[in-house]
This record gives C-alpha cells, sequence and structure tokens, in this order.
C-alpha cells in the first residue's frame, strides 16, 4: 500500500512536469483521465498477478467506460508513465513500457496476429510517442525515442531515435538527420531512395563531365603536305 501511494505521488508529479496545462493538484486528480486509468491498471495487474484474471478483465473494462483507455492487466508499466488525453489509447496483454515514458491519444501497442507468447512492444525508458501511432508485434522501441504522430511502427528501433512515417522509418539519430543504411536498423524506404537517387545524380555527373571534356578539348592541329605547299609556291599562289 505504501508503495501504491507513493507511485501516485511520482505519477503526480510526473504530469506536473510534463503537462504545462496542469494547474492544481486538485484539477489533476479529478481531470486526468490517463491518471485514473493507470490506477485501475496498477490495481488491475495486482489481481491479473495473483491469478484473479477474471475480476482483472472485468475491472479493466470498467475503467475503460470512464475513461477511454484500454490497458490489458496482463501489461506491465513502469514508473511516471503519462498517458495525455488518452482517448483511445491501446496497450496490449504482453505489452511492458519502461519509466518516464509519454503516451498521447489514440495510440496503439497491439499485436499483428494471432501469435501467441510475447507479441506487444517494449518500450523503453524516457519515450515519447505522439498522438494516432501504432506500435505493433514483438518489437522493442529503444530508449530516449521520439515516435511521431500517426506513424506505424513494425520494426524494432535503436535508442535514441526519432522515427515517423508510414511505415515508420528513422529520421534522427542522436539528434541528426540520418540515412539508415544498415540491414539490422529499421527498414528506412525514404533512405532505399535516397541512397538510389544519389547512385543516379553521380552517374549523370559523371557523364556529363566526360561529354564536356570531350566538346571543349582542342582539335588536333593539322599537318601541311608539303608537296601541296611547294605546288602552291610554283604556281604563283
Amino acid at each position: 500500500m505504501i508503495r501504491f501511494f507513493k507511485s501516485v505521488r511520482e505519477d503526480i508529479a510526473a504530469v506536473f512536469e510534463r503537462d504545462p496545462a496542469a494547474r492544481s493538484h486538485l484539477e489533476v486528480l479529478l481531470c486526468y483521465p490517463g491518471l485514473h486509468a493507470l490506477w485501475f491498471h496498477r490495481i488491475n495487474h495486482w489481481l491479473w498477478r495473483h491469478g484473479m484474471r477474471f475480476l482483472a478483465r472485468f475491472f479493466s473494462q470498467l475503467a475503460r467506460l470512464v475513461t477511454g483507455i484500454e490497458i490489458h492487466p496482463g501489461a506491465q508499466i513502469g514508473h511516471r508513465l503519462f498517458i495525455d488525453h488518452g482517448m483511445g489509447v491501446v496497450i496490449g496483454e504482453t505489452s511492458i513500457v519502461g519509466d518516464d515514458v509519454t503516451i498521447f491519444q489514440g495510440v496503439t501497442l497491439g499485436g499483428t496476429g494471432k501469435e501467441h507468447g510475447k507479441r506487444h512492444p517494449t518500450i523503453g525508458n524516457n519515450v515519447s510517442i505522439g498522438s494516432g501511432a501504432k506500435l505493433l508485434g514483438n518489437i522493442t522501441i529503444g530508449e530516449n525515442c521520439r515516435v511521431g504522430a500517426g506513424s506505424v511502427v513494425l520494426r524494432s528501433v535503436p535508442d535514441n531515435s526519432t522515427i515517423v512515417g508510414v511505415p515508420g522509418h528513422i529520421v534522427l539519430r542522436h539528434g541528426k538527420r540520418v540515412v539508415i543504411t544498415d540491414p539490422k536498423d529499421i527498414s528506412d524506404p525514404l533512405s532505399d531512395v535516397f541512397i538510389r537517387l544519389a547512385a543516379e545524380v553521380h552517374e549523370l555527373r559523371e557523364k556529363l563531365q566526360e561529354h564536356t571534356q570531350a566538346v571543349l578539348a582542342p582539335e588536333p592541329d593539322l599537318e601541311i603536305d608539303k608537296d601541296w605547299d611547294s605546288v602552291s609556291d610554283g604556281a604563283g599562289i
């Protein structure tokens, strides 16, 4: 119980830290459904771990009706999760969410089919997931990552990356623009296009340089026919 109330204090502090619209403790306690869903989940997760799985699922559905946020009681949630607005957020059964994660409305941490076992994403510490993003399958989102609004991420992402688009691709690594060429990294179709385009531009540039050199090259000196020279002199030309 002491641990629960300690977590509650941490959750409230996280709201004030990450949401400039938070004005008072009373407002945060009463008007933040993300907090309510998180506290419901802590109770439901305890029931789930202690074998009372029907009760856990039943109360999680009640929490969904009240908050608009669906968190499966089997999901593992770290400290100081902040669900901003929250309507339409879905967190699947085998999801693992690290500490200091921020999730906006409409985010899905879901599966990709009917597979069993670990089938939902693992989210590292200090990750921000923009509104409407879909993270699907048994993938890992590294620490300190940012997932852009509306992105669809289907493959694991290394630490300190920013991911956008459909399908999701890395646009920043450690704050710098990158072109991903390592096949171990997340698939990046835009990077593939850039690589092919750069190769074509290099080839065209070489051809243009060869053509320019051929056009501007001086013509070879003409050799004067000595016999014609002498005939011309004799004829007085």
